[in-house]
């Protein structure tokens, strides 16, 4: 199993490439200039994307990077219903998030990728920890089941 899934991110305009894996557009606006019939999709979720007001306030402008940020991913969190199909899709394999920004460093989808991916860490640190509880209480009970039947008893008794 993969430690991180495995999430990119990728313009509409860009040609699909089998590497992909389920592509998800996270817009809520279509692209201009794509048909959708062309569109090499799994699923247009525009819910996950920024709301208007949020969208419109951004603008792309550089200096509002921070703060938007910040705001989308509180907006994301009060919606988790929007991004959870994409999270579970994340967990199966890869995906690609589909975005139009030109900026392909500040725009929603990366901040949308990086949400995820801390949460597909998070899973896999709690999972982990589960496993590993589980794997030495299950090495604690043999170890004091060997020693009673040796003879020997524990301090807990």
């Amino acid at each position: 199993m993969q430690s991180i899934a495995m999430i990119r991110i990728k313009r509409t305009y860009d040609p699909p490439a089998r590497t992909d894996g389920r592509r998800f557009l996270v817009e809520r606006l279509w692209p201009r200039g794509v048909k959708k019939e062309e569109m090499e999709m799994h699923a247009w979720i525009k819910e996950v994307a920024p709301s208007t007001p949020l969208r419109q306030w951004y603008g792309h402008e550089p200096e509002r990077w921070p703060e938007f940020r910040r705001r989308y991913e509180k907006e994301l969190s009060e919606n988790e219903a929007a991004w959870a199909p994409i999270l579970e899709a994340a967990r199966k394999g890869p995906i690609t998030l589909l975005f139009s920004a030109r900026d392909t460093e500040r725009n929603s989808a990366v901040v949308l990728r990086d949400f995820l991916e801390r949460r597909v860490s998070r899973t896999k640190r709690i999972e982990t920890k589960a496993s590993r509880r589980g794997s030495s209480s299950a090495v604690h009970a043999r170890g004091r089941t060997a020693m009673a039947s040796k003879g020997h008893h524990s301090a807990r008794h």
